[in-house]
């Protein structure tokens, strides 16, 4: 057996279940879920038509390189949405099932296994991150997210020890849980330190289709690149998917972009993998990137929960909306696992505590005495989840 697998911590919703696992909950109360980053708004109706038009490719075996008009629509999509002036789609694009899975599978084939191999990653953090590192082994090491620096990972706090050990640096942008967007100067400053000590860049772009500001998207990794000249994108990827930009997380499809040589090694390892993407999937994910309406309405139903949601909390519990995602982060008035515990069995709402989301670093947990609210649910079952939380803290 891998002894590296018994490095792997429970995953957030398994410490959540037994956080819970005493409380019965509130019997005159309707269960309400904001725990799960599921969106549940309706997926686009031409991609689903899409979707069953081309059942009939269930007889064909797909490439994992994907076909070509996937990785040309993927290629445009990225040229329209930040501006780049070429990606290639032969060499600098991959087809992906759901990026969960490439971003675990990436470690392993960047990673240089040794006592010293470090994979760096934001705190809080997606735990896939810590979980791709201790499999490829290497040590995770965490940078800390917290109010005092907008909830943006401290990149200065990384001595130039941790940088010469680096081998590969998750980024999450705009951040779960936090929502927080990482500004293009500090994209440039990490993709210089990149080049400087030869560390590879894995950036988790996969809520940077939903904000609030339709003439300010969040920037991206591969448009900070092209931006200081950089168009080969050398030592950097991203990682993209239609789960959230386009509420289709059951489709599993996404993409990761970038350096073409890293791309071909990520090719070899996964068609050992064995994780082609359903031919049906391919021609439905054409038709999703191709198209924007349906996304700009998908943003437009979040604002409008986030505005009616944090008139709600206003004056009752300090919350910000956040710059990006579908995250509310929020501090407690007491410990996030008892507050969670309380809104549990007096209101039968179910959040996450946010110390479920991190690890301690430089002596802190920064997701103690916070919760993650996942503002996915319809707007009346958020705005009643906002009431039961006012109820909670109004009881004391």
């Amino acid at each position: 057996m891998n002894p590296d697998l018994f490095k792997l911590q429970p995953y957030p919703f398994e410490q959540l279940s037994q956080l819970f696992s005493d409380i019965s909950p509130n019997p005159d109360r309707s269960a309400i879920s904001l725990s799960i980053g599921e969106p549940r708004h309706a997926p686009p109706a031409f991609v689903l038509a899409q979707l069953a038009a081309n059942l009939d490719k269930l007889s064909n075996y797909p490439l994992t390189r994907g076909i070509a008009p996937l990785r040309q629509a993927i290629a445009h999509w990225l040229q329209r949405r930040f501006g780049l002036e070429k990606v290639d789609a032969e060499t600098q694009v991959l087809p992906v099932n759901g990026t969960r899975e490439a971003l675990f599978a990436f470690a392993q084939i960047v990673v240089s296994r040794g006592p010293t191999a470090t994979v760096l990653s934001p705190n809080p953090f997606y735990q896939i991150y810590e979980g791709a590192a201790l499999l490829a082994g290497a040590q995770p090491q965490f940078i800390n997210c917290t109010a005092a620096n907008n909830f943006l990972p401290d990149f200065d706090s990384v001595t130039e020890a941790q940088w010469q050990q680096c081998q590969l640096l998750y980024l999450c942008s705009p951040g779960n849980p936090t929502g927080a967007v990482i500004p293009l100067d500090k994209l440039q400053r990490l993709i210089a330190l990149a080049r400087e000590y030869d560390f590879v860049i894995a950036s988790d772009e996969c809520y940077s289709e939903l904000y609030f500001d339709e003439g300010h998207p969040p920037p991206g990794l591969l448009q900070a690149c092209e931006l200081i000249g950089r168009g080969d994108y050398r030592n950097c990827v991203v990682f993209h998917s239609l789960s959230k930009r386009s509420n289709l997380p059951g489709l599993r499809s996404g993409f990761v972009a970038g350096d073409a040589g890293l791309l071909k090694n990520f090719l070899r390892y996964r068609t050992y993998h064995g994780c082609a993407m359903p031919l049906h999937h391919q021609l439905a994910s054409v038709a999703a990137w191709g198209d924007e309406k349906h996304v700009v309405e998908n943003r437009r139903l979040y604002t409008v929960k986030f505005a009616a949601v944090l008139d709600i909390l206003d004056g009752h519990l300090p919350v910000l909306r956040p710059e990006g995602g579908f995250y509310l982060w929020p501090e407690t008035p007491i410990p996030d696992t008892e507050f969670a515990r309380q809104l549990y069995a007096r209101e039968h709402l179910t959040v996450l505590p946010g110390r479920f989301l991190a690890r301690t670093a430089n002596g802190i947990n920064p997701g103690e005495n916070r919760l993650r609210i996942a503002l996915v649910a319809a707007l009346d079952q958020c705005t009643e989840a906002a009431h039961r939380i006012v109820r909670v803290l109004e009881m004391g």
